[in-house]
């Protein structure tokens, strides 16, 4: 799996970017912690085979949340969702979501082991894995779809095994199958690689910055300066 700090990274970064007005310590937690909710399908796994990157991973969690948001904020004549939380509340739903999708599924689709997108439907996991140059010779190349490829899979992604035939090790479930071993090696992995460290130095750097203008914003407003 993605290590837990490299996605709480990323949807920090993702609620400095996208959450504006409505940005302050309590709306980033619940983005942050909507980035980590895909990860607790490793804990599934200790007695629903398989289930690590897949049970929460898959599409249908965030097309329903996303589908039944959209409906009754945006069809609707009246939001129950934003007479109860406000305008403000609405964006940070949309932007939690947006952080479960990137951050939560995105981390084990693009660098990770992959994603069961389509679980319990269909058993592959898939990656997003490839380049995009642009050559002399040979024009645009692009190796992230395998358009017209046969493979056992039904998305034009690459495919890295089964839910199941190849279960997902974490720290929590070391070997990736049902069952509790208290005397297994756990491996809690802070970051794989130097782009994961870059990535969480920038995220803490970027949230260090954003509270400190909202804190000095907040003493303007309120006739403090220095």
């Amino acid at each position: 799996m993605t290590p837990t700090l490299v996605r709480a990274a990323v949807g920090a970064l993702l609620a400095a970017a996208l959450l504006g007005g409505a940005f302050d310590r309590r709306a980033v937690a619940v983005v942050v912690a909507a980035a980590l909710v895909p990860s607790l399908d490793a804990a599934a796994s200790l007695a629903v085979p398989g289930a690590t990157n897949a049970l929460l991973h898959a599409v249908w969690a965030p097309l329903l949340v996303g589908g039944l948001l959209y409906w009754d904020t945006t069809l609707r004549a009246e939001s129950t969702f934003r007479d109860r939380w406000g305008r403000r509340g609405t964006r940070v739903a949309w932007v939690a979501l947006a952080s479960f999708v990137v951050a939560g599924v995105g981390s084990a689709l693009f660098a990770g082991e992959g994603a069961a997108l389509l679980y319990p439907l269909e058993d592959a996991r898939y990656v997003v894995r490839g380049r995009l140059v642009f050559s002399t010779r040979d024009g645009v190349v692009q190796t992230f779809l395998a358009l017209g490829s046969e493979g056992p899979g039904i998305l034009p992604l690459e495919r890295v095994g089964g839910a199941v035939a190849d279960p997902v090790t974490s720290w929590i479930n070391p070997d990736g199958r049902p069952g509790l071993d208290p005397g297994a090696d756990r491996e809690f992995r802070v970051v794989d690689g130097g782009w994961q460290a870059v990535v969480v130095a920038a995220a803490a750097a970027t949230l260090a910055v954003r509270f400190r203008m909202g804190d000095e914003d907040a003493e303007v407003d309120g006739g403090v300066t220095h």
